[in-house]
């Protein structure tokens, strides 16, 4: 790989952080692993970065704060769960405001050790300890693009945020990051995965309304055109067998040549019963008329699960993928160790640790993969940010429900939906009087997050419509 020649990268200081939440209700309700969502407080930081020579800007970011997926310990309640989110955020604003300069990723990579390590020593798991530094990386990153008057996709082509060597993944050492950033080039259009949830129904509704937002799986296929999926397991086999073949025999009439992968959740309580799904995959007639549809089996073990069994002994039809298990840096190259092949991107674990897990894959020569994965984004800000990450790795399709589950901009003032819809109306539609995400023949289009200056978007929120922090243990 040629070395890359870039300018010097700019230092920044963090002067000011602000947060609030809003209150996300979902129409229908979702279940995944032993969980059923129906509300949950989404939590949007506005970060004042000053640059030297650039000037100070406004960088943002949102992101859900999904209880029950972050820690799933039956000793913590659902409201602890975003009390542990919210401490994270709060030690990480402590950490990077009023610092001493440094590159964007230099303020990650000077705290995150310290961040991780007082998670721990207050009980939180790592996936929560992360989250904070995650959500203010990502409005750190918006406001030094703005400031700098260019797009993340050039930003980070140029390696605008200084990514290099670091000791926190020893692994890469003599990676040829500025090479690799500006090799960037991201698709203009990326394909939808959609997630059936344990309580979807499969048949259609003949009494639907057609302004309304699709419910049932195949009205869903038919208004958005999806060609790609992600069916949800339970942690029993038998049960599990019977669900997917009954999913699969919709999408092989609805949706022929499909591809679909597996999420476990956590739920599979051994290497023993994962053995038995595989063994009973690999019998389903109509996976084995197409063993190929199945791209791969995302987190069936529980992220701290010893396996009982060589995972490489498991004969499963497809390879194994880290998602909840994803809590440190050094995670995925522990579970390359133990059987694991690839590693999900999510904007909750961190723009950076998609980064250097994404040069894992690239360093692998293709034994080892990533996916874009997360459920729950939401319209505006966290949705287009986490798209623009995930084409910016190179990923040609992502999970996407969060317009599914909640109708439009949900809470928002309408003027902030319309902003949106302004400022990049190759993503968005007016629809029944809201404004909808725009999916049509199952993808989504790219183009007007790539260009805009700053981070995937040309419109802010209306922070004066948030609630104050303190209210999101409440929103559960």
């Amino acid at each position: 790989m040629a070395t890359a020649t870039v300018a010097p990268t700019p230092l920044l200081r963090v002067r000011a952080v602000e947060a609030g939440v809003r209150d996300m209700h979902l129409r229908l309700p979702f279940k995944f692993g032993a969980v059923v969502l129906t509300r949950c407080p989404q939590l949007f930081v506005r970060a004042t970065v000053e640059v030297p020579g650039l000037g100070t800007a406004e960088g943002f970011s949102a992101e859900m704060m999904v209880p029950r997926w972050f820690d799933k310990r039956d000793t913590r309640s659902q409201a602890d769960n975003v009390r542990d989110l919210l401490a994270s955020l709060v030690r990480a604003i402590d950490a990077y405001r009023g610092d001493a300069p440094a590159t964007a990723f230099g303020l990650f990579e000077r705290h995150y050790a310290a961040l991780m390590h007082e998670g721990h020593a207050r009980a939180e798991t790592a996936l929560s300890s992360a989250y904070g530094q995650a959500v203010l990386d990502r409005a750190v990153l918006d406001a030094l693009c703005r400031a700098a008057g260019c797009s993340v996709a050039a930003g980070l082509r140029r390696n605008i945020a200084g990514l290099a060597p670091t000791p926190l993944a020893p692994d890469l050492a003599g990676f040829d990051w500025p090479a690799w950033l500006a090799a960037r080039r991201p698709a203009p259009s990326i394909e939808a995965r959609h997630t059936v949830g344990m309580l979807d129904a499969l048949t259609s509704d003949p009494d639907a309304d057609p302004a309304a937002l699709p419910v049932r799986l195949p009205d869903v296929v038919s208004r958005y055109g999806h060609r790609s999926f992600k069916i949800k397991l339970g942690g029993n086999p038998v049960a599990d067998i019977e669900r997917v073949d009954a999913v699969l025999a919709v999408l092989d009439g609805i949706a022929p040549g499909h591809r679909f992968s597996l999420d476990g959740n956590e739920q599979y309580g051994s290497a023993g019963a994962l053995a038995e799904l595989c063994r009973r995959l690999r019998a389903l007639p109509r996976l084995a008329a197409r063993p190929d549809a199945l791209l791969y089996i995302e987190q069936p073990l529980a992220r701290d699960a010893e396996p009982d069994a060589p995972l490489r002994a498991l004969d499963a039809p497809a390879p194994l993928l880290l998602d909840e298990g994803d809590g440190t840096l050094d995670a995925f190259p522990r579970a390359v160790a133990l059987g694991w092949q690839g590693v999900s991107s999510k904007g909750c674990k961190g723009i950076y640790k998609a980064f250097i897990n994404r040069a894992r894959c690239e360093r692998s020569g293709g034994t080892l993969f990533m996916s874009a994965e997360d459920l729950t984004c939401q319209a505006g800000l966290a949705v287009q940010q986490d798209l623009a990450i995930a084409a910016l790795l190179g990923l040609t399709h992502c999970e996407r429900n969060g317009h599914h589950y909640v109708d439009g901009f949900g809470p928002a003032p309408q003027a902030e939906a319309e902003r949106f819809a302004d400022a990049h109306p190759d993503l968005y539609r007016h629809e029944g009087g809201r404004v909808r995400l725009t999916i049509a023949g199952g993808r989504l289009q790219l183009g007007s997050l790539l260009a805009a200056t700053g981070f995937a978007h040309a419109a802010d929120l209306d922070f004066d419509h948030l609630q104050p922090l303190e209210r999101a243990a409440e929103l559960v």
